[in-house]
């Protein structure tokens, strides 16, 4: 089992190419980030070629954070403001080889941000196949992301159903899933033929994964017997310091348990 170091929490201290570098020296198979775009994509490409990883993931601006956005693609009468950052996270991703983005919601509820949800999911994955892009969608837990419209594993379902392209696909991530509906085995076997990532972090404080009310070697040992072979992303806020947390990826090298 390979893991991606999430460089949105991880080396934070560090500009994104020496997190990209960091993370190959630490062991990590990838990386994955959230907002790359201040950084110009040739030092990206420059950094992921150094380091011999590959950048799995990023995601869709917020909007304007000082207002309480965190995404746009849920917002009605946002349309316009949520494809063009849709064409920007597409074109970041097509200029850094990555594979996957997470199209971001935002603060929305109700019917009328579901359509506007799947209507920009419609865009978005159109946009996306020409470059063999897959989109991901991710529910938020509602303490983390208060208010925000995807919050459920089962509402994700019936979204990517109704949307019904193959490469739209879900970002399991066991920590959101963990607080807002638990069952995480199940879960994840059940959802499995829809899961394009998958991100963990301790539950419920959301650091390294040797904690807490997840015993990941049983979940790690799970997602393996379903098969999944791509890196799972390690989306956690270190204690300390990242290196200094990194006893559980050294660990799970020796023996393959945490």
């Amino acid at each position: 089992m390979n893991f991606s170091a999430n460089l949105g929490f991880l080396w934070q201290e560090l500009d994104l190419p020496d997190a990209i570098r960091a993370a190959a020296s630490a062991g990590f198979a990838a990386v994955e980030c959230h907002w790359p775009y201040d950084t110009p994509a040739n030092e990206v490409v420059r950094a992921l070629h150094d380091a011999g990883l590959p950048m799995l993931s990023l995601n869709t601006v917020r909007g304007d954070v000082a207002h309480g956005e965190n995404g746009l693609a849920a917002l009605p009468g946002r349309e316009a403001d949520a494809r063009v950052a849709i064409d920007q996270a597409i074109d970041y991703a097509v200029d850094i080889n990555a594979s996957k983005i997470h199209v971001m919601a935002g603060v929305a509820s109700g019917d009328e941000a579901r359509r506007a949800f799947i209507a920009n999911l419609q865009y978005a994955t159109e946009r996306a196949l020409p470059y063999g892009l897959t989109i991901l969608v991710e529910p938020l837990n509602h303490f983390d992301a208060p208010g925000y419209f995807l919050q459920t594993t089962t509402q994700a379902e019936s979204v990517i159903a109704d949307v019904a392209v193959p490469n739209l696909q879900l970002m399991f991530d066991c920590y959101h899933v963990q607080i807002m509906e638990g069952d995480i085995t199940r879960r994840l076997r059940a959802l499995m033929p829809i899961i394009g990532h998958i991100q963990f972090a301790s539950v419920p404080d959301r650091a390294e994964p040797d904690g807490g009310e997840l015993d990941y070697r049983h979940v790690f040992n799970v997602i393996a017997a379903c098969g999944y072979t791509a890196p799972l992303g390690a989306e956690y806020k270190p204690r300390t310091t990242t290196d200094a947390g990194l006893g559980w990826l050294r660990t799970r090298g020796r023996n393959k348990t945490l």
